[in-house]
Parts: C-alpha cells; sequence; structure tokens
C-alpha cells in the first residue's frame, strides 16, 4: 500500500464513520436497555431487594467472567473472516470455547462449587445465597449463545451487514419482553426467577437470528472469497490470546466489586442499587463500546485518523454530558424511583451514585478508540496490558475501602471504577499513539509492514 498524500487526500467522511456507527450504537443501545428492564421488573416482584442483589451481586457478574473470553470474538471474526478456510479456523474455535466454557457455567452453578466460590470466596449475605443460584442454572444456554451469535455478527458487520447486528439485538429485547410480561402479569413468580429466564431467552433467540441471516452472506462472499494469506491455529492464537485474555481480566472487576461491596457498609442495599446504576450506566457507556469494530474497520481507509478522532471526540462530551445531566436534574431520581422502583432510601443511595460515574461514557468512547487501532495493528499485547492496568487501580481503591470501612460499599465501587477506566485508558493512550501517528501521517504501508505474517 503507497503511502498516502497529504496534499491530495482529504479526511474520510465524518458521514462515512457515522453510517458504520449507528447500526453498531444501535445494537449496543438496545442491548443497554436489557439490564435496566431486567431490573425494574424484579423491583416490582416477590422479593425485590433480594432478586436484585442476587442478580447484580452474583449472577450477572459470574456469568459475565465465565463467558469474559468469548467477547472479543465478534473484533477476531470481523477481522479475520476473510475466507471460507479462515470462516471455518474461527468457526471451531468459538464453538469449542463456548461449549467449554457453558460446561464450566453449569459446573458452577449445580455442583457443589458454587458455595464455594459464591459463599466462600464472594462473601456475600446468606438470603441471596440461594435466589442467585437458581438465576445461575437458569442461565446456562447463556455462554454458548454469546460465542455463537458474536462470531456471526462479526461477519455480517466485515460485509456491510451491520444493520442485521441492531435487528438481532431487537429480537433479543423481543424475548426479553415476553418472558418479563408474563411474569409480572403472574405476579408470584421471584423476580430472580423470571429475569434471568428472560435473559437466557432473549440471547437463545439473539443467536438462533444471526445463524438465520449470516447463511446467504457465508454463500454470497465467504465461500467463493479468493484465498487469503493461510491462517494457521497457532497464528490465530497469538493474535487472539491476548483479546481473550482483556475481558476476562476486567470482568473480574464485577465480582470483586461484589465481593467488596458485601464487605462494606450498606452490603446488602448497595448490591441491591448496582444492577440498577450499572444498567442506566452501561446504556450510556454502549454507544461507546460500538466504537472498537467502526475504528478496526475504518482505520485502512486512507486519511481515516483526523474523521475518527473528531467523532470520538464529540460522541465522548454529548454521551459524558448526559449522563451528568441525568444526575443534576429531576431524571436520575426518576429513574431510580418511578421507572426501576426502588424504595427512597436506594433512590438516594443511587442518585449519589451518578454523580460517582459520570465520566464513564466518555472513557469509554476513548478506550474503543486506541483499543481499536490496537487491534488494527496486530500487537494485541497492550490491549491486554490495559486491562492489568484497570485491574491492579481498581482492586487497590477496592481494598482501600474495605479497609477504611466506613464508605458505602456502592460508592466505593463506583469509585474504583471510574478510576480504573481513566488509568486504562491512559495506557492505551501510551500504547496506540505510535501506530496512530504513523497512520495520520499516511504511513500506513509501514505500519503494515510491521505486522507479523498471520500464517
Amino acid at each position: 500500500m503507497p503511502a498516502v498524500d497529504r496534499a491530495d487526500a482529504a479526511d474520510l467522511p465524518l458521514r462515512v464513520v457515522y453510517r458504520t456507527w449507528w447500526p453498531l450504537a444501535a445494537s449496543w443501545l438496545l442491548m443497554g436497555f436489557e439490564l435496566p428492564a431486567v431490573s425494574a421488573v424484579m423491583a416490582r416482584l416477590p422479593h425485590p431487594t433480594v432478586s436484585l442483589a442476587a442478580y447484580g451481586g452474583v449472577v450477572f457478574p459470574l456469568s459475565l467472567m465465565i463467558e469474559a473470553p468469548i467477547i472479543m470474538l465478534l473484533s477476531a471474526s470481523t477481522a479475520l473472516s476473510k475466507d471460507w478456510s479462515s470462516y471455518r479456523l474461527v468457526r471451531r474455535f468459538a464453538l469449542t470455547l463456548g461449549l467449554s466454557l457453558t460446561a464450566l457455567h453449569a459446573l458452577v452453578a449445580f455442583t457443589p462449587l458454587y458455595y464455594v466460590v459464591v459463599r466462600d470466596v464472594l462473601g456475600v449475605p446468606a438470603e441471596i445465597l440461594e435466589p442467585a443460584r437458581r438465576g445461575l442454572q437458569i442461565m446456562t444456554p447463556w455462554t454458548i449463545s454469546i460465542a455463537y451469535r458474536r462470531f456471526q455478527q462479526g461477519v455480517l458487520i466485515r460485509y456491510g451487514r451491520s444493520g442485521a447486528v441492531g435487528i438481532g439485538t431487537a429480537i433479543r429485547l423481543a424475548g426479553n419482553a415476553v418472558v418479563l410480561a408474563i411474569g409480572y402479569t403472574i405476579g408470584t413468580v421471584p423476580g430472580i426467577v423470571v429475569g434471568t429466564l428472560a435473559v437466557a431467552v432473549g440471547v437463545v433467540s439473539e443467536a438462533v437470528f444471526a445463524g438465520f441471516v449470516v447463511h446467504p452472506v457465508i454463500a454470497r462472499h465467504v465461500r467463493p472469497a479468493p484465498p487469503a494469506e493461510p491462517l494457521t491455529f497457532p497464528a490465530f492464537l497469538r493474535f487472539y490470546a491476548p483479546l481473550a485474555l482483556t475481558p476476562l481480566i476486567a470482568f473480574a472487576a464485577m465480582p470483586m466489586a461484589s465481593a467488596a461491596m458485601s464487605r462494606m457498609p450498606r452490603a446488602v442495599e448497595s448490591l441491591a442499587v448496582w444492577p440498577v446504576i450499572n444498567g442506566l450506566v452501561f446504556t450510556m457507556r454502549s454507544v461507546g463500546f460500538a466504537m472498537n469494530e467502526v475504528v478496526v474497520s475504518l482505520l485502512d481507509r486512507p486519511r481515516a485518523v483526523p474523521a475518527l478522532r473528531r467523532f470520538s471526540l464529540v460522541l465522548a462530551a454529548v454521551m459524558t454530558g448526559t449522563l451528568l445531566v441525568t444526575a443534576a436534574t429531576p431524571l436520575g431520581a426518576l429513574w431510580f424511583g418511578r421507572v426501576s422502583a426502588l424504595p427512597p432510601a436506594l433512590v438516594a443511595l443511587g442518585g449519589i451514585g451518578l454523580w460517582i460515574s459520570w465520566l464513564q461514557p466518555g472513557l469509554s468512547v476513548f478506550q474503543s478508540w486506541y483499543q481499536g487501532a490496537i487491534v488494527h495493528s496486530r500487537h494485541t499485547r497492550g490491549v491486554t496490558e490495559s486491562v492489568l492496568v484497570y485491574l491492579v487501580t481498581t482492586g487497590a481503591l477496592l481494598f482501600a475501602g474495605i479497609a477504611f470501612g466506613r464508605i458505602t460499599g456502592l460508592h466505593v465501587a463506583l469509585a474504583a471504577l471510574v478510576a480504573g477506566g481513566a488509568a486504562q485508558v491512559v495506557w492505551l493512550w501510551l500504547r496506540a499513539r505510535g501506530t496512530i501517528r504513523a497512520l495520520e501521517a499516511g504511513e500506513g504501508a509501514a505500519v503494515a509492514a510491521t505486522v507479523p505474517p498471520l500464517g
């Protein structure tokens, strides 16, 4: 690839960035509605505080932790599913890993190992131990469903069908809504059962849709594609292993935060508000997560860096400002009190939490921008390093909160996550700036020349 003459090339139009970003952002945004919807219904069913604490403090973080190694299958599939041979190799890996992690999930949920992990290690309050176990058992299909659909969604994104990803997310939410509506109408089933069953039905529905809609894309684009550079399994593992470790380490912060809150003041209240505030903050952050695949797919374009940087700055400002306005106006109390149906004491707890969390959406945008640049360069170790920085920073502040023992656990956990996210973004910037400078200077060929072949 020849270097691009800066005088002869205009910046990549922002409309191209927007057109690539919005279907993925819509998918993330719709997915972000899942946790608030589930929390809102659980808050209106029997045993609301126990159900919310069980889901937010045990079921959700443990399920995320177990599925963490498959999260980056979306980026891997987008980058590598260039021909039929590569597609089959990545598919075989995705299914093998997904089934193995599903077996691990079942082992934790259905055997005495559950009590070792949840009671002895996490130290959760006794009243949520059995409800959380039931919810974790219902969530067993979660991991394999997500592994399969993220792999197939990567193929859809690569071949210009990102709109189908948003449709799949809408189908997932429809599955959630049907189960939640039935559970709410019956009104006697515990919230933890209704909520986890809704989530399980939703992810299975989305996986089935992804498998259906990808077939014509495979027939039209993947099978006829000329063979790319050979992709061997050892080469794939060298590329993917650092990416797999990234969410695994990052998601460790969730059960770590749950364990820390269980050992700090107002433990049950903190765990009950945890899924509600996480749902709102995740929704605000979700549109930033979509930037990762946008950056990976567009950095090959001439003069892409200025456009991607401008778009990231605008997006970070808008989303951070939106969460700040929510915290500073009655919107926050409306969300916690009316929409999520939390009692007044928990509404006040969540309101303070929003002020602590307001930087999170902007941090997510810049995390995706720098991480996407690193993945584009295929030198993925820097991504794993950044998550280690995140985990160490978060863990140190959580430990300090336990040792001090006078601050509400929820507020310590949220502050620790913000500080960890800021440290991660700084590290990603340090590791990505060389690649970004080279690309901005029109030295894409020089960057590509430093990338070891995948064969």
